[in-house]
């Protein structure tokens, strides 16, 4: 099958990574894939086209309104490509009446001037077909389908001793890393920094990678938006120290310098059950994940496996345990790592996309 992805990229936010792992298995399955629009320089690992007809399917893979083409790319697009014959990947649960968790929501009408209503209809004008990360979506005509997934090839390191993952090694230059952009996260981020500041001198360097941590950016301030909000003083405190986003090529490399690596979703999504790449992302790395998801939406994507590595209750004594005594953890992580390769390929994942474009 040929694919034709539409979407708005970035190297550092949103789809990138997982874009350019399904076209990094595509030929491997017999199948084409390329992203609508002119070749872009900063992507060298992705095919582009205009050529709409040449492609069976359009797939538009949307987190923002600019993610559909501005005119006449649009045009071109909807008039070369039949509706029956276009599919919406809603990887934010816009296509949904409007939901409020904490200052999180899916309807962001204050920054994109859409309401709700408003994506509702574009996304039934735009395709026949719709498609959530979720395996519980919440509309009759929305079909669950996971979108990211996990490459088995791609694990930066066994842990072969277990117990080196744990050690504070000095290949090792944090003991807590976090990379993603500061959107909707603080909330969570707050409780976890908050949890761990009791046992803090027994920690070494913990950095947070991603925009608009530092502090709370000048637009959300002008539009009254909490979705940014951050504490300044409180990372001062605990001696946080706050880098800008990196591309999506070097996320695994730098999670592996540190010993755990923290795994946050938006309120909204683990509402909605929303997976992220990030989900499956951070068990590539050579470090522990731990894991700050519900934990029904854990165990769904990760398997039983990934009970000790869940946040459950005291989390600095569950720090000090892990830092004591790794092998359990690294055994999870193992234990996860089989279960993600056998059910979340990026092999799998692409089958499961064309099967579902067929029918």
């Amino acid at each position: 099958m040929k694919l034709l992805l539409v979407s708005k990229l970035a190297r550092s936010s949103r789809a990138i990574n997982t874009i350019a792992q399904y076209s990094r298995v595509a030929g491997e399955l017999g199948h084409e894939i390329a992203v609508f629009g002119e070749k872009q320089a900063d992507f060298p690992e992705l095919q582009f086209s205009l050529d709409v007809k040449n492609f069976d399917v359009a797939v538009f893979v949307v987190y923002m309104a600019s993610d559909f083409p501005d005119l006449p790319y649009i045009a071109g697009l909807l008039d070369g490509m039949p509706k029956s014959r276009r599919v919406i990947i809603d990887c934010t649960g816009r296509y949904n009446e409007t939901i409020r968790i904490e200052h999180d929501f899916n309807h962001l009408e204050k920054m994109d001037g859409h309401q709700g209503w408003e994506w509702v209809e574009a996304f039934q004008s735009v395709a026949d077909r719709i498609l959530q990360p979720t395996l519980t979506p919440r509309r009759e005509d929305v079909r669950p389908f996971l979108f990211h997934g996990y490459d088995p090839s791609g694990v930066t390191r066994s842990f072969n001793p277990a117990a080196e993952a744990g050690d504070r090694s000095p290949t090792k230059k944090y003991d807590i890393a976090y990379v993603g952009n500061n959107w909707q996260r603080w909330s969570q981020m707050r409780r976890f920094l908050e949890a761990i500041e009791p046992i803090r001198q027994e920690l070494g360097a913990i950095t947070l990678v991603g925009w608009d941590w530092k502090r709370r950016p000048d637009w959300a301030v002008q539009m009254g938006i909490q979705g940014a909000d951050v504490d300044p003083e409180l990372l001062r405190r605990l001696g946080v120290e706050i880098a800008d986003a990196i591309p999506f090529t070097e996320v695994r490399a730098f999670l592996s310098n540190a010993r755990f690596g923290p795994i946050f979703q938006r309120p909204l999504f683990n509402e909605l059950g929303l997976v992220t790449n990030r989900t499956f992302e951070t068990f590539l790395a050579d470090t522990i994940p731990l894991v700050m998801l519900p934990e029904p939406l854990a165990t769904s994507i990760y398997g039983s496996a990934v009970q000790p590595l869940l946040a459950k209750g005291d989390i600095a004594g569950w720090l000090r345990d892990m830092i004591r005594d790794p092998e359990p953890y690294c055994e999870a992580v193992r234990g996860v790592r089989q279960h993600l390769a056998g059910h979340h390929s990026y092999r799998q994942r692409l089958t499961e996309l064309v099967d579902a474009l067929g029918h």
